[in-house]
């Protein structure tokens, strides 16, 4: 009776409280080269917000309200914006960017898996997409850079969809600039793709697993390497990368692995 009540209220904790119990995870980013002006200011990373038809968009409207009392002064989005099913979400999607939390200086963004639609394939699905969110002020990456304020952010599009291309985002990396990659899927560190590149990437996708025993790995991780489940990895070649748990879910249960949004203090390494 005790163990079946015990598991009774885990249940009821993993799918109605925890999935939406934020974490604003505070961490520090040295970045090389950064110019004086963004020393000790703050970049806020959101992630896999997955807007769609699986749980109450208010949460992540009440969640964008939140971040904004912060007053980032970047703010970098690192994919899934939508979990597609039909055009439906693009309506979604309008409405809770509404509330998008935008930085002082400069928002950017780049695309996911599931911002490519069905098989991650419906190039279409992703240019709406792209639309709506730079109507709402968030300059979009498709392994392009961009410069905020004097850091280079260079952003790769997604791996799993159709217009993965690695060597033209970094094609023009210059090691003498403060540099910072958007990637959304952690996988790609380990790719030889990167030019040299040496500095901070943040990615999102795994979602921390969502569902994380202690001490253990999660059972399920949607990437290759599952050591990339979330938080701080340093890949040991000058290359650190940062996994966001996500502000969204795919699937409505989350334990031992709360929904984030992160915010770095910048630093000059």
């Amino acid at each position: 009776m005790i163990v079946g009540g015990a598991g009774l209220l885990t249940g009821l904790y993993a799918w109605q409280i925890e999935p939406f119990w934020l974490e604003f995870v505070q961490h520090q980013m040295p970045i090389k080269n950064l110019p004086n002006g963004l020393n000790n200011l703050k970049l806020m990373q959101i992630s896999d917000m997955h807007v769609g038809n699986r749980f109450d968009r208010q949460y992540l409207i009440d969640s964008m309200k939140e971040a904004q009392a912060l007053e980032p002064d970047i703010v970098v989005y690192t994919g899934d914006f939508v979990s597609y099913e039909s055009a439906e979400q693009f309506e979604q999607l309008q409405e809770v960017m509404k509330h998008v939390v935008r930085g002082e200086l400069g928002t950017v963004g780049i695309l996911g898996n599931h911002d490519y639609g069905k098989n991650w394939e419906e190039g279409d699905v992703a240019d709406q997409i792209v639309e709506i969110l730079e109507e709402n002020g968030v300059e979009m990456l498709r392994n392009s850079t961009t410069e905020v304020a004097g850091l280079n952010i260079i952003g790769v599009d997604d791996y799993w969809a159709t217009n993965f291309d690695p060597e033209q985002a970094f094609k023009n990396y210059d090691s003498s600039k403060a540099n910072l990659v958007l990637c959304h899927n952690p996988d790609v560190a380990d790719l030889d793709v990167w030019n040299g590149y040496q500095g901070w990437i943040l990615s999102g996708h795994t979602h921390g697993g969502q569902c994380k025993p202690p001490f253990l790995t999660p059972p399920m991780l949607p990437v290759k390497n599952k050591a990339y489940s979330a938080g701080e990895v340093d890949l040991e070649d000058g290359r650190k990368l940062y996994i966001n748990r996500a502000l969204g879910h795919l699937w409505q249960v989350r334990f031992n692995v709360r929904p984030e949004i992160t915010v770095f203090d910048l630093q000059q390494a």
